[in-house]
């Protein structure tokens, strides 16, 4: 019997994790709603749903575009399931559309079926499939999911491919420190050896010998506190401190802001639209919100809406979302086509994303380069002061 690893919360709002075993997906709801427990994610750890899938977001969205025309041309879903698991152009989602093929061949449904290979379908996918299989629209739910990947990995892509440039630069100076400590400066070491050096020369000796005598340790000491910081970061205090001083960060913050609330309302927004209960949606868009902060205000505009209150006022007070943005959504819930105002919404805010990542990098190459700059001056100095001196004093 496969094994089921669960997050729920409880009637008092504590998060609660565990594993069961059960037949399917839906005892293990089942089994959460006799315990008086909310689930958030439910996700199979055997039949390969614990391994980390291989399959590329833009391999997926182009499968759900095949699936989705296939099942609009009439094709009946076991065939298009096979035809995608003859696939050529990627072994390893072929490997799983055609596992999924099987399980659908035995009588399980096909969100039943994804939900079992959570590593390679998330939770928000098999929502939107088991709302479109009961539904009978399932052909515009793939169809929607690829549209929906899609924006995700260009969104993705947009901002990976901006911060090359300034990595690049940052990894050029780092290296030419780094060679400047280790092969130009200890040239001065034996000349300098019998003098009184200022205090920016002695700094500069002593980063080199640091450097060069202890460079294995340096780089240790750089390893542990790289794991150190990423054991913390995942403490849920540490984390929500480093979120807040994120947001205050000029630039970053608003720009960090603008990505987790466009992600969150094209996240709910997609769900919406593809019949997914409000409540839900809104416990699937939490966790794909990817910030602590969100998550808060998420949790705090749930509450309100299972109380019977609007989403907008609740978004307001958490102060993430900008005004115009709760109004739109404030009008959405008015004329009842939040969904469409949401994904809206979020196409709006990607657009603004756009802007203050430009503004940003134009900000930010110029002060790597000047960073560069002062540091290289600064062992330049450093080194060439004291010679002065010296030669002045010979004079």
């Amino acid at each position: 019997m496969p094994t089921f690893a669960y997050i729920a919360r409880s009637s008092r709002g504590e998060r609660v994790s565990g594993t069961l075993e059960a037949a399917s997906e839906q005892v293990v709801l089942g089994e959460l709603a006799t315990r008086g427990l909310a689930p958030i994610r439910v996700s199979a750890l055997s039949s390969g749903g614990s391994r980390r899938g291989s399959v590329g977001i833009r391999r997926l969205a182009a499968a759900y575009q095949q699936l989705g025309d296939l099942l609009h041309a009439g094709v009946p879903l076991l065939r298009a399931l096979r035809l995608l698991a003859r696939s050529r152009s990627s072994p390893a989602l072929a490997k799983v559309m055609g596992e999924v093929a099987d399980d659908v061949a035995d009588g399980q449904r096909l969100a039943d079926a994804m939900a079992r290979r959570s590593a390679t379908f998330p939770q928000i996918q098999v929502a939107m499939v088991r709302a479109g299989e009961r539904g009978g629209f399932l052909d515009q739910v793939f169809l929607r999911m690829a549209e929906f990947l899609g924006h995700q990995a260009d969104l993705r892509a947009k901002v990976i491919g901006s911060l090359v440039y300034p990595l690049i630069l940052l990894v050029v100076g780092v290296g030419i420190v780094v060679a400047a400590l280790v092969f130009f400066v200890p040239r001065f070491r034996d000349f300098y050896k019998d003098m009184a050096l200022p205090l920016p020369t002695r700094i500069v000796m002593g980063a080199s010998d640091l450097v060069t005598a202890h460079g294995w340790a340096v780089l240790a000491a750089v390893v542990a506190a790289a794991i150190a910081a990423a054991w913390a970061i995942r403490r849920p205090q540490v984390r929500r401190a480093a979120a807040i001083a994120q947001l205050r960060l000029p630039q970053l913050g608003p720009l960090v802001r603008q990505l987790a609330v466009a992600r969150f309302c094209r996240v709910l927004g997609t769900m919406l639209r593809n019949g997914i209960p409000m409540l839900q949606a809104m416990r699937i868009s939490r966790d794909a919100a990817g910030h602590p902060l969100m998550e808060e205000a998420i949790d705090a505009a749930t509450e309100a809406v299972r109380s019977g209150e609007q989403l907008a006022e609740p978004l307001r007070a958490s102060g993430l979302f900008d005004d115009d943005v709760v109004e739109m959504i404030s009008v959405g819930e008015s004329a009842n086509n939040l969904d469409t105002v949401l994904v809206s919404v979020a196409e709006t805010i990607e657009r603004r994303v756009d802007r203050l990542l430009a503004i940003a990098l134009r900000l930010l190459e110029p002060l790597l380069l000047l960073a560069l700059a002062g540091v290289v001056m600064f062992i330049f100095l450093a080194l060439v002061v004291p010679m002065m001196k010296l030669s002045a004093g010979m004079r």
